[in-house]
């Protein structure tokens, strides 16, 4: 079973190669601990934080000179590292920037990097919980279904509402151990909404988890003709790079359908890959690989190194997808993006990289937030800790664990990146509990309110009221070893 620790949202930087040098990545000695004292996960944690953290500098159990490489240090060090005896807590209370709410650790690096794929044990049900007002009472609502699941299979859908599960009311204390905990089968207890409060129905559906089921984030597109216009709507709901392609499809679909404006729907998109919000930044805006999408800046050390070597640390926009299909680009002036609290990462990095070159009108919530990325760390010292599909023979047998720290942070062309209390809506409309609406739906609230800013037509019908607006409290996929990420697919070359 994974055992992962997180604060909050995750930005994650999933390493396939790198180039670094070992002479380059130690700048000082290297203590080693005493070999029989059991502490190897601990010792791959701090070599790896001491390097690769952002905050290294900030965390004075992190320095270089902390365990110089004696047999004094020798003994020190190993103290340190059996300081505690369970790996979690030695990175949480040891290691870990007192600021930092994002990095984490997982005891079972294959779960974790197959949730970076959009791989997951699930029941294909997404969902948000809510906390009801004066109350420690929570409630769960559906936000959409994964197509091919066992929930697609069910009579549930987007908009359903849970008040328990097991016949057990779900509160502050107990909704993790009852829809997060070991068992695959649960079965929830719907409600319904009266005088706008949620009331138990009677109605039950069991719901079972599955093994290895990959969910496509290209959830919804379809091209909407109102009023003369042409409107891409897009659901996209990870930025998951195995499915670039069929990204990519989807504008294509919407260039030759000629689509003259776009909603990009990202209320429920925690994040993923940085490349991948690079090609779907360059399927908005356009392809020309000399305008700069982002500038990553790493730690004091790295960042030396980097730029001792005069090393390029920008990002371009592209003109190919990594399977060097050609980009479908609409190359638009203007975009609307949907966001909640739950718009995560990658997705406030589409957002953040877009803004220099177009003009973002942001509907809906606040974002989280999130503006480091991380990296997969595994006890593979030769590629100095970083996680390699290609290399998992050499990660150590006897040590599954990993650690995703934060890395860095992403600027804009602008030189742009202080959005950590989150990226505010130019128009603010909240989900509404009590109407939420169905994804791709012309009378959809948040949908409705962009395709008006497009069209400059109201709607007599159309009443943006918001009688049960939501705070949500988590949701499914912050639950997931992926959370909120967002990954890269290399680091700049050290040669």
């Amino acid at each position: 079973m994974l055992n992962y620790f997180k604060t909050g949202v995750i930005l994650s930087l999933f390493l396939l190669s790198s180039c670094v040098k070992e002479d380059d990545l130690y700048l000082s000695d290297t203590v080693e601990p005493d070999p029989d004292a059991g502490v190897q996960v601990q010792d791959f944690m701090w070599k790896a934080m001491n390097f690769w953290y952002f905050w290294q500098a900030d965390v004075e159990n992190l320095a270089d000179n902390r365990f110089p490489n004696t047999t004094q240090g020798t003994a020190a060090y190993t103290e340190f590292l059996a300081s505690e005896d369970d790996p979690g807590k030695f990175f949480e209370n040891k290691l870990q920037f007192n600021e930092d709410r994002f990095s984490f650790y997982s005891d079972d690096y294959v779960e974790l990097t197959q949730s970076l794929s959009g791989i997951s044990k699930s029941n294909g049900m997404e969902f948000g919980l809510v906390r009801i007002p004066n109350s420690n009472d929570i409630i769960g609502y559906v936000r959409y279904i994964i197509p091919n699941s066992d929930a697609a299979t069910k009579p549930i859908h987007r908009g359903d509402l849970f008040t328990g599960v097991n016949g057990t009311t779900l509160t502050e204390s107990n909704y993790r151990g009852l829809l997060f905990g070991n068992s695959d089968t649960y079965t929830l207890n719907m409600a319904t909404i009266v005088d706008n409060t949620p009331v138990p129905n009677g109605e039950e559906i069991t719901l079972t988890k599955q093994k290895d089921l990959q969910e496509n984030p290209v959830f919804l597109d379809k091209i909407i003709e109102t009023n003369g216009k042409k409107i891409g709507y897009l659901v996209y709901n990870s930025f998951t790079n195995e499915f670039d392609e069929q990204l990519n499809d989807a504008f294509g679909r919407f260039k030759t359908g000629g689509v003259t404006d776009l909603v990009l729907d990202m209320r429920y998109n925690p994040g993923g890959s940085v490349n991948t919000a690079r090609l779907l930044s360059s399927m908005i805006y356009g392809t020309n690989t000399k305008d700069v999408f982002l500038k990553a800046r790493y730690n004091d050390k790295y960042q030396k190194i980097l730029e001792d070597k005069k090393t390029d640390l920008h990002d371009y926009f592209a003109d190919k997808t990594g399977k060097g299909t050609a980009i479908n680009t609409l190359k638009l002036s203007k975009i609307y993006v949907l966001t909640t609290q739950g718009s995560a990462s990658a997705s406030e990095l589409v957002i953040n990289g877009l803004e220099p070159y177009m003009d973002v009108v942001q509907i809906g919530e606040k974002t989280r937030g999130k503006n480091e990325f991380s990296v997969t760390m595994v006890d593979d010292r030769e590629n100095n800790y970083l996680y390699s599909p290609k290399r998992v023979g050499k990660i150590k047998s006897n040590n599954r664990w990993a650690i995703q720290p934060l890395l860095g942070r992403n600027e804009n062309a602008d030189g742009f990146s202080d959005y950590t209390a989150g990226l505010q809506p130019d128009i603010p409309l909240k989900e509404d509990l009590s109407n939420l609406g169905d994804l791709g739906d012309l009378n959809e609230p948040l949908l409705a309110k962009a395709i008006q800013q497009i069209t400059g037509t109201v709607s007599a019908k159309m009443d943006f009221t918001v009688a049960l607006p939501m705070e949500t409290i988590t949701s499914s996929k912050l639950q997931t070893p992926m959370g909120d990420t967002m990954y890269v697919t290399d680091l700049p070359v050290i040669r």
